[in-house]
């Protein structure tokens, strides 16, 4: 798998960015990418060292409308705790 196709985007939700300053960042990845993947992307693209990566299954959401259901979904989000000291440049504007 191609390193930019494991990772789809950050997520920029008020808890994952209160970790940016920890050197911890949080993106949603392609559900079949496992850890060495995802942290072989993280360093290829970014080009910052890995020191810890937790990966989490999110499961979808169930919506109604009216009388109409539906399930959002499934998705994986990651955790990736960089080296002290470093950041990702790219990610610094949307903070």
């Amino acid at each position: 798998m191609n390193p930019h196709d494991v990772i789809l985007r950050p997520v920029l939700s008020e808890k994952a960015l209160t970790g940016v300053e920890a050197s911890k960042y949080v993106f949603y990845v392609h559900p079949s990418a496992n850890r060495t993947q995802v942290k072989d992307a993280v360093e290829l693209v970014f080009g910052v060292d890995v020191v810890k990566l937790n990966l989490a299954n999110v499961r979808g959401k169930e919506k109604t409308m009216g009388r109409f259901r539906g399930v959002r979904p499934q998705r994986k989000k990651a955790v990736v705790t960089l080296r002290a000291g470093q950041r990702i440049q790219q990610l610094e504007g949307l903070t």
